[in-house]
């Protein structure tokens, strides 16, 4: 179920490779499994999803987030848990855009309600 403007933007959704149950809606094969699944319906993940009751009952205040699109999913999902009162790292080198210019814009933009650091760093300060 793509929105019409979705597919004609991006057609190679129509080919359903982010589809429940299809390769770029797995985890993928370096990380471990999840104990839990969320489906994300739109840019948000919070949009209709059970995404906040999860995070509020399992006791989560910070977010880690990566994915694409940077000015996209990904950023739609900051601001939401922005908005939410979760606090919120973005990868910066775990996002990605259709351009340089997008990416590095959307991670400006989030700097001021978000941490953006590299996977390394993130890494190096656990």
């Amino acid at each position: 179920m793509i929105a019409p403007h979705l597919k004609a933007l991006r057609p190679f959704l129509a080919r359903g490779d982010f589809a429940a149950g299809g390769w770029g809606h797995a985890v993928v094969d370096a990380l471990p499994r999840p104990d839990l699944a969320v489906d994300k319906v739109a840019y948000s993940a919070f949009f209709n999803t059970q995404l906040e009751w999860v995070l509020r009952h399992a006791g989560i205040e910070t977010l880690v987030v990566a994915g694409i699109v940077t000015n996209g999913g990904v950023a739609s999902t900051v601001r939401d848990a922005h908005v939410r009162e979760f606090e919120v790292v973005v990868l910066a080198d775990g996002c990605a855009a259709f351009s340089r210019a997008a990416h590095e814009t959307s991670l400006a933009d989030m700097a001021g309600i978000a941490r953006i650091v590299r996977c390394d760093e993130f890494v190096a300060q656990r």
